[in-house]
């Protein structure tokens, strides 16, 4: 009778097992998880040049003949996925690179999922460039970037024509906001004003309904909206609209909410109340 174990049994296992944890506890433990140390970004693009990166962003930028592109980093991987078949034919300088490499520009924070372009920012248009779009957007003095980027996304998805900001207090083109707005960037007028009252004034002369949106608004946002041009004015998060534009809106109105929370991020708002506006427009044209 053959006594010789054979390889791979039970009886096997459990006394490799019981090996592995001795030699752990004999040598203090297994080894910790240690993950990459996180890269903050690296120096800033040059001089009048933004970092946009992102597969819709950049997409949406190679589409765009308004957007001049001056350089591009990608990865393999990302070009596939942009249908670029030879970067050597784009009219710009183009490098294949690792991820790695575009985390030293960004920072491993940014998800710029293997591509990142150089590219002069678009040129904000003045308040008489509007056109004759009868749905539009006015941001008083929201500063973050990402929730600016989210609420450019919505503008473009329910049909606003144009977003207006401040000069001051509003957030400049960057990697940041652009990736927020998934390439929405791209696709709508971006108005800058001095002075937000005379901008609201300029509106109402061009047959704007202005409505600012006010958790403590006075009547529900689908009972207030009239006419058939509506701007819709959206204060920074926490400090709301400030005095001066409440008083010079046509209407301040709120958003139903009979939830046990009564107020909504700007970004989340801005999508519900052009949501509704643009169903009150259908159906009012």
């Amino acid at each position: 009778m053959n006594d010789t174990k054979k390889p791979g049994t039970p009886k096997d296992s459990h006394y490799a097992k019981l090996r592995r944890t001795f030699r752990d506890q004999k040598s203090g433990g297994a080894p910790a998880f240690r993950p990459k140390r996180p890269l903050p970004p690296g120096e800033n693009a040059p001089d009048g040049l933004v970092r946009l990166y992102g597969l819709h962003t950049v997409r949406a930028a190679l589409d765009n003949p308004r957007r001049k592109i001056s350089r591009m980093l990608v990865t393999r991987n990302a070009a596939e996925r942009l249908e670029i078949a030879d970067i050597g034919a784009l009219p710009f300088a183009t490098e294949l690179v690792e991820p790695k490499d575009i985390d030293k520009i960004t920072g491993t924070d940014a998800v710029h999922q293997g591509v990142l372009i150089e590219a002069e920012p678009l040129k904000a248009k003045a308040l008489s460039a509007l056109g004759d779009s009868p749905l539009i957007l006015v941001l008083d003095q929201v500063t973050d970037p990402h929730n600016v980027g989210a609420i450019i996304r919505s503008a473009v998805a329910f049909g606003a024509g144009a977003l207006i900001t401040t000069q001051r207090h509003s957030p400049h083109e960057s990697g940041v906001l652009a990736k927020s707005a998934s390439g929405a960037l791209e696709h709508i007028d971006m108005i800058e004003v001095r002075n937000l009252a005379d901008a609201l004034g300029v509106l109402h002369e061009a047959g704007f309904q202005t409505i600012g949106l006010d958790s403590e608004g006075p009547a529900e946002l689908e009972k207030t909206f009239a006419g058939d041009k509506v701007a819709l004015v959206l204060g920074a998060e926490g400090k709301g609209l400030r005095q001066k534009t409440r008083e010079t809106v046509t209407a301040l109105a709120r958003l139903d909410m009979p939830g046990a929370i009564h107020s909504l991020n700007v970004s989340n708002a801005a999508a519900v109340s052009l949501y509704a506006a643009r169903r009150f427009l259908a159906g009012n044209g």
